[in-house]
């Protein structure tokens, strides 16, 4: 299926659609704006509990049993809020909104891919927060069995948690990435381990017995939850043959079956060993077939021994995720702008949704690195689609690009995919101007 070209409208009006930003404002804060108010928001939240918690507990440990507890609640969010499941309903109910709301309500509504990282950072640093309260408070309140012990694994789950973290900030991930998806994944299991020890631990020390201490325990359930949430992706890991075209030494081109229809807009994360590196790539699939392909770039080790040394099969877990380009569903027509790759995550929904669309790519001669195959299908779901061969024309100015394409088209909204750099500035500058516009934000 083949995606409508937007028609030719008379100057624009989206420009207006939001309110326009005052020239200082940094664009690329302004392009995370709405996921740094969700973690002001889980962070207010919790400060408001730890005020009230300070206001009405009598003893040192009445407060360590409420500290724990909020410290559990924090953590289960921090996770739950980033599974897969989880990521694609939020995104299947925003996209149900109807196309007849007003522009300004759909375009705070399609922020919903900030929403989970704004969670997941505020819910993480307050778990933090509340662990210290826990292990402080426990060690002030009256001696019990277990303290010894309790006080041990705290203090282990608070310097887990403390050094997922600290690896965490945007400029320690953004140097060391591989060094970041570690210390999330060990940490993670390491902390939902000790979190299970705490939990027995605690209730082994109550005063009722062992059982009802368990099964009244908020934490247990909570540390259920989250540890089902975290295992049902590890109980659909699949190893998938593959086969990997190479256009060019710059990309990979791989394509899969899944047995059934892949969600168009969304990625699929890959490895060469199930306890190796895992990577997400865009799916480009098509709603009528369950074959995928996904455009491997090279843009490090992982991705470049990967395009050296081809693999035949590679591991798959879980579902394809929900990626921010299917907020496209909410406006009558869209400007896509996609750079080098990027272009992998705009293709399904040029090839598989029915919202008009228009595409500025921005790429190295795009038959040379891609493949005259990929460039015949983009051709055939956008024939306007305007192609800027860098090699020939140098870098362009995508903001001006973009705010032709809206005033020419008349599309509602922007979406950019491209580096994190880039990705920030379009999207913010183009906020600034009024201009809805969305783009992944790495913040999570």
């Amino acid at each position: 299926m083949s995606v409508a070209t937007l028609p030719a409208l008379p100057a624009a009006t989206p420009a207006a659609a939001v309110p326009a930003a005052p020239r200082t404002v940094d664009p690329a804060r302004l392009a995370t704006r709405p996921m740094r108010w969700w973690l002001l928001s889980v962070l207010a939240a919790n400060l408001v509990v730890a005020v009230v918690l300070l206001l009405t507990t009598r003893s040192f440990a009445a407060a360590a049993t409420a500290a724990g507890t909020m410290a559990s609640v924090d953590v289960g969010l921090a996770a739950l809020i980033r599974q897969q499941d989880v990521v694609n309903g939020l995104f299947a109910l925003a996209t149900r909104t109807p196309k007849g709301w007003p522009i300004r309500v759909r375009a705070a509504i399609a922020q919903v891919h900030q929403v989970g990282a704004g969670v997941h950072v505020g819910a993480a640093i307050s778990a933090v927060g509340w662990f210290l309260a826990f292990t402080a408070l426990t060690a002030l309140a009256p001696a019990t069995p277990l303290r010894p012990a309790v006080l041990g694994i705290a203090g282990g789950i608070l310097a887990v948690l403390v050094t997922m973290a600290v690896l965490a900030r945007p400029s320690a991930r953004e140097s060391r990435h591989d060094r970041f998806e570690h210390s999330h994944r060990w940490g993670g299991w390491a902390a939902l381990g000790l979190f299970t020890a705490l939990t027995i631990v605690l209730a082994a020390d109550a005063p009722t017995s062992f059982p009802v201490a368990l099964a009244t325990s908020p934490g247990a359930w909570i540390l259920l939850a989250v540890a089902v949430a975290a295992l049902i992706p590890w109980l659909q890991l699949r190893r998938l043959p593959v086969t990997i075209e190479c256009p060019s030494d710059h990309v990979a081109l791989v394509t899969a079956d899944r047995g059934r229809p892949v969600r168009i807009g969304s990625a699929t994360r890959i490895a060469r060993h199930p306890l190796g590196q895992w990577h997400a790539f865009a799916t480009v699939a098509r709603p009528d077939r369950t074959d995928f392909r996904l455009a491997v770039s090279r843009a490090g080790n992982w991705t470049g021994d990967f395009i050296d040394d081809r693999p035949e099969a590679v591991w798959v877990r879980g579902v394809p995720t929900t990626g921010v380009g299917s907020v496209s569903r909410l406006f009558h027509g869209v400007v896509w702008i996609a750079t080098g790759s990027g272009i992998a995550p705009v293709l399904p929904h040029l090839l598989g949704e029915d919202t008009p669309a228009h595409l500025l790519w921005v790429t190295r001669n795009p038959e040379r690195t891609y493949g005259a195959d990929l460039v015949a299908d983009i051709r055939t779901a956008d024939p306007s689609a305007l192609f800027w061969d860098t090699d020939a024309n140098g870098k362009p100015d995508l903001v001006a690009l973009a705010r032709e394409a809206v005033a020419r088209t008349g599309a509602e909204a922007v979406v950019c995919i491209s580096n994190r750099r880039t990705t920030l500035r379009v999207v913010g500058e183009l906020r600034r101007q009024g201009v809805p516009a969305y783009g992944p934000i790495w913040d999570s």
